[in-house]
């Protein structure tokens, strides 16, 4: 992974996440009329693991890593979630993750229950050879929780298709045969789905377009900011872009630009792809990263990290419509607060479910050995996303609440009653 030398990473004030993720099921817990039995059942991880992960670096000494694996709960189906490797990753982080992707599969009536998967290390100070040293031995490591019935990891800050690679391999070596399901955002020639990689960032896509028009606000003239350039938020500016919005900010993690009359995007990921940064993109000028949240725009998607919009900022932010892109970017003080000031909050539940819907799709392809069209995965996945924004629009306008409100009670809704028909053995 490319960086700039000698630049320092712009990192926001962080929030206890896991926090966060207990006092919004609290609140739907309490809303639904739920007892303290069933609380607790759904607060509580039902499996956690934390394991040791020896490195052999490329100059022949060792270090050892700590990873986790965390499955919330299985409800539903089989575990689901992401891995991610980040210098920040602790077993809350992860914990709060898994609980939310729950709610996410539970949302989107993906069957599946929620998981989350985690490495404290900086990737991008480690060589490729390294890093499959460590994503393999980490797989070794969680190898009797994982599987395709079991639990079913994905990409996620960090890692890509070529990490799950890795772990499909290692996993596969394991089993004495070739196993696709056991992870998905795999490469397409190892039984990865059309359409995945781009998945989240579509789907951040359609819920923006849905959310501006419920605020009077059409998509093609609208104005938009991203935070983040990785995974989500660089495609994610793509398809604003492509869809008529203009990208007027974006930021990574050493810096931001700007460009009032709309920054050409295209031209920004080859200087990106050149040099490992937006920072001296010449279509825009350098602005500060912590300015971004807070621009006159439309839309903003913060799609780096969590916490980045707290009770320090959240009065000063002037977007319209906020579309979640990163899991948990928002605190519940900040919440609060813009809901007060009339800003739209599409929680990431359901903003960045499209990743998790075509997980289930290539899961779902790898069980039938059978690879659907573009078209079709397309299709599908704005077919869910916007029946899911229906649906948690429409609770949240009946009940006077707010979206994430309305997005946390409908899935542990869905969750409880997944348990509540399997009983609890003995």
């Amino acid at each position: 992974m490319s960086s700039i030398p000698g630049a320092v990473a712009v990192l926001p004030e962080r929030t206890s996440v896991l926090e966060d993720a207990h006092a919004q099921l609290a609140v739907a817990v309490a809303d639904l009329g739920y007892d303290s039995g069933t609380h607790a059942m759904l607060k509580q991880s039902r499996r956690e693991l934390t394991v040791s992960i020896p490195l052999r670096r490329d100059d022949g000494s060792t270090e050892v890593l700590t990873g986790y694996r965390v499955q919330h709960n299985i409800s539903r189906g089989p575990a689901k979630g992401g891995l991610r490797y980040s210098p920040h990753v602790t077993l809350d982080e992860v914990r709060a993750l898994a609980m939310w992707m729950t709610w996410k599969c539970a949302l989107l009536d993906v069957p599946y229950g929620g998981a989350k998967g985690g490495v404290t290390v900086d990737p991008r100070t480690y060589s490729t050879l390294e890093l499959e040293r460590i994503t393999r031995r980490y797989t070794s490591e969680i190898l009797p929780i994982i599987g395709p019935h079991q639990d079913i990891p994905a990409p996620d800050v960090g890692t890509d298709e070529q990490t799950m690679a890795w772990m499909m391999d290692t996993y596969s070596v394991s089993q004495g045969h070739t196993v696709p399901g056991v992870v998905t955002g795999k490469p397409l020639s190892l039984g990865g789905s059309l359409g995945r990689a781009s998945a989240t960032s579509r789907g951040v896509v359609h819920i923006a377009r849905a959310a501006l028009l419920s605020v009077g606000i059409d998509m093609p003239g609208s104005t938009a900011a991203v935070q983040g350039f990785g995974k989500v938020g660089r495609d994610a500016a793509h398809f604003l872009a492509d869809d008529g919005s203009q990208v007027i900010a974006v930021s990574d993690q050493f810096g931001a630009i700007h460009n009032p009359s709309g920054i050409d995007i295209r031209a920004l990921g080859h200087h990106v792809d050149r040099t490992g940064s937006v920072v001296g993109f010449d279509g825009a000028d350098e602005f500060d990263s912590d300015g971004l949240l807070e621009l006159e725009v439309d839309v903003l998607v913060p799609a780096a990290i969590e916490g980045v919009i707290h009770s320090g900022n959240a009065e000063r932010l002037r977007a319209r419509v906020v579309v979640e892109g990163a899991n948990g970017p928002t605190s519940r003080d900040a919440d609060t607060i813009l809901r007060s000031n009339g800003v739209l909050v599409a929680p990431d539940i359901l903003a960045n479910a499209g990743g998790v819907i075509v997980s289930y799709f290539e899961w779902a392809q790898a069980n039938q050995s059978y690879r659907w069209e573009a078209r079709d995965v397309e299709a599908r996945l704005e077919e869910r996303m916007l029946a899911a924004w229906r649906s948690v629009s429409d609770h949240a306008h009946t009940h006077d609440i707010t979206l994430r409100a309305a997005a946390t009670r409908l899935a542990v809704a869905r969750v409880t009653e997944a348990h509540r028909l399997r009983g609890l053995y003995p």
